[in-house]
This record gives C-alpha cells, sequence and structure tokens, in this order.
C-alpha cells in the first residue's frame, strides 16, 4: 500500500533517514571487552561466563544463576527440572511468542492457553487458575513487555494447587515489584538478553532461581550432563577427565557473549531509566489523542519497557491496523507488532485444536497494537518524531 498521505501535512516532512524499531547500545567498553576475551584465547563457556552468572545472581538477588544460549533454552531446561514430562499440562497465556510453547509441545507436555487481561495485557492467577487440570504440572506466566505479572498470586496459587512456577522474563531482565526484582520470585525464571531485549548478549540468556539446585542442574543440562565444565577442567582435574550424569543438551553460553554481558550489566538500570523516560514521553504527548491508547504506567515497581505497544482505535479510522502501520513506515519509524496469539499460528491452532475466537481479549489487542520504537539510543527528535506521525495518521484518517 502506498498511502497519499502528504508528506509535509501537519507542518513537518517526513523524517529523512528511517528510524529503526530497535538497535542495541553498544559502546567502546562493550567492544574492547569482547576483543580482550578473543585475545585470551578462551572462546568457549570458560571465566568470564561464570563470572556473569555471579553478576547477574547478585543483581536478581539469587544465589546462582545459569547462563545460556537463548531464553528459549532456560524455558526447556526449566521446564525439564520442575518436572515436566509426556502428558502434562502447561498453562500460559494466549498472547505470547512460539518459544514456550514449542518447547512445551517438544517435551511431550501439552501447552493450555488462557486469556490476558485487557489493562495489563498479562495473564492473571484467575485466569490461570480456570485452566488448571489434574494433569497441570507448571504455571508460566510471562511479563509481557516488560510489565511484571502479579507473581505473588500465582506463586500463592502454585502453592495451594502443588504446582511449579517457570517464568517467562525473556521482556523484563530489570522489572520489579513491590521492591523484589521479578527473577527472584518465581520456581525458576528464564530471560533474554537478545539484540533487542533490556540487555544483549547478541543472543543468550540466563535462568536465575531462589533454588540453587535448580540452576546447578540447569548448568549442567546445558553443556551435555558433564559433571564439570571446560573451564573447571581445565582448573581443577585436568584437561581431560569428565563424567556424563544425565542426558543434556548443548546450551551454554560462551566467554564472547558473557564479555559483552558484563558491560552491559553495568548500565542495565539506565537503558530501563532511559526506556522509562521515553515511555513517559510517549504517554503525555499522545494523552489526548482519543484514537490511541497507551499502555498504562506500573505503580507496584519498576515496568522494563521492553516494548510500548500502543492499541489503535480502527473503528474511529478509515483504515485498519495493518494499514495504519504501512503509513508508519512511509513516515520512516520503524514499527512491529507483539504478538500475534498462538491460536492464530497454522501450527497451535490445528496441534491445540482451537479456533479464532477462542481468547477475545487477545485476539482484540492483537487486531489494534502496534510496538512503538523505544530503546536507549534514541534522541528526544526521535520521540517527537514518533508522536508526530502517530499523530498525524490519527487526524489524517479519522472517520
Amino acid at each position: 500500500m502506498k498511502t497519499d498521505l502528504p508528506a509535509a501535512e501537519g507542518g513537518r516532512a517526513v523524517r529523512k533517514d528511517f528510524l529503526p524499531f530497535a538497535r542495541p547500545s553498544i559502546g567502546c567498553a562493550e567492544i574492547d571487552s569482547v576483543v580482550d576475551t578473543l585475545r585470551s584465547g578462551w572462546l568457549t563457556v570458560g571465566p568470564r561466563t561464570r563470572e556473569f552468572e555471579e553478576v547477574v545472581a547478585r543483581y536478581i538477588g539469587v544465589p546462582a544463576a545459569a547462563a545460556l544460549h537463548s531464553c528459549t533454552a532456560g524455558l526447556h531446561l526449566g521446564m525439564v527440572v520442575l518436572g515436566v514430562g509426556e502428558g502434562d499440562e502447561v498453562v500460559l497465556p494466549a498472547l505470547n511468542f512460539a518459544a514456550a510453547a514449542n518447547m512445551i509441545i517438544h517435551l511431550g507436555a501439552r501447552p493450555i492457553l488462557v486469556d490476558i487481561d485487557p489493562e495489563t495485557l498479562n495473564a492473571d492467577s484467575s485466569r490461570l487458575a480456570a485452566a488448571i487440570t489434574d494433569r497441570t504440572k507448571l504455571l508460566l506466566p510471562l511479563h509481557f513487555a516488560g510489565r511484571p505479572t502479579d507473581i505473588d498470586a500465582i506463586m500463592e496459587l502454585a502453592r495451594e494447587r502443588d504446582l511449579k512456577v517457570l517464568a517467562d522474563g525473556a521482556h523484563a531482565i530489570s522489572a520489579t515489584i513491590d521492591g523484589k526484582r521479578i527473577g527472584s520470585m518465581a520456581d525458576a525464571t528464564s530471560f533474554s538478553f537478545y539484540v533487542t531485549k533490556g540487555i544483549t548478549t547478541g543472543e543468550g540468556g540466563i535462568v536465575t532461581s531462589p533454588d540453587q539446585e535448580v540452576t546447578d542442574r540447569i548448568r549442567r543440562l546445558a553443556l551435555h550432563g558433564m559433571s564439570s565444565d571446560a573451564w573447571k577442567r581445565y582448573s581443577d582435574r585436568g584437561p581431560w577427565y569428565y563424567e556424563i550424569l544425565e542426558a543434556g543438551f548443548k546450551y551454554n553460553m560462551n566467554d564472547v557473549q558473557a564479555a559483552l554481558g558484563l558491560c552491559q550489566m553495568e548500565r542495565v538500570d539506565e537503558f530501563r531509566e532511559a526506556r522509562t523516560a521515553i515511555a513517559h514521553v510517549y504517554n503525555q504527548g499522545l494523552a489526548d489523542d482519543d484514537l490511541v491508547r497507551t499502555p498504562p504506567e506500573f505503580a507496584r515497581g519498576h515496568h522494563a519497557w521492553h516494548l510500548y505497544t500502543l492499541q489503535i482505535d480502527t473503528e474511529g479510522l478509515t483504515i485498519g491496523r495493518d494499514q495504519y502501520i504501512r503509513a508508519l513506515l512511509e513516515e520512516g519509524i520503524g514499527v512491529s507488532v507483539h504478538f500475534i496469539p498462538l491460536h492464530y499460528h497454522p501450527f497451535f491452532r490445528d496441534h491445540l485444536g482451537l479456533k479464532n475466537g477462542s481468547f477475545p481479549v487477545a485476539e482484540a489487542y492483537f487486531e489494534r497494537a502496534v510496538s512503538l520504537p523505544i530503546y536507549p539510543g534514541m534522541s528526544s527528535d526521535d520521540v517527537s518524531d514518533v508522536i508526530h506521525s502517530v499523530r498525524k495518521l490519527t487526524r489524517y484518517y479519522r472517520r
């Protein structure tokens, strides 16, 4: 679609350069740290990885953490360690990325999807509770967009029903609720360090838990089920001896990733504060536009603001959400949509026997959702350009 929107409508021209939807904040310190690691000759899992685990564990406030090559690996191993297996059910929100549901299916278990709260866009404890059966093994809430879900209530529910909780913290490394970091609250929490996330290691993830036995076993499973990793073997017992204690995987993080992550962790709260400031400016700049709905603030702690999810009132416009996105792209603004509900994908729809209309809140949100750029490297002019373009389009296409 090519819109007929005048380039200078509203008294301002389209951006001359395209504003990407996301961009990592990589500085000289990160580059130097990675180069130093490359020069060290130790590139796989080693001292930098272990240091990174210790830094994250201290930040979250847990005894230990297990660094992995992705959040997806953390979800997989977290479920293994928490006992999910053949025939079990795992309850999770329908508004979700595919990673968790894929891992549930690979374990021979069944994803049980639930709808979301229209205000928070998370699946609250009442929705999770309604889906529990005698086959339920695990609750898998998502801290969507970096907004903490009500994990205290979910943990209380789990204890009442003798269930485990694995939280998907992919969006929320810096989030807190009532003074506690979200990675210290569930039985285990898996975080993502993908390039767009709160901090990045390029690819990568980590699992935290208040129970060190959980992270110790995840770390072992992540490296073939070995009794010790390569660094420990070189340091303690020589390079040749190891024992396989259980059937494992190859999911470990490496020292090059960890070198980048260590520098990023020094800035994790700075990054969150920058994202929060942008979210506040968006909320203020769009507050009086009655054709958009801005995401609510979070009063009980820190929202990580991994995503800024705007909802467009398509009934008040002459174009639909997809056309609105194309128009924003033509304005030079990179945008996306998070997420396509799981049951809209052919595989999950067919595998789970679901259909459109199964989760009306998630579906209504999806049909209106537009994720705007929000990352620390954005300038005040970038943020103003986004606000201007959103307001310009709602004004121009108002029904």
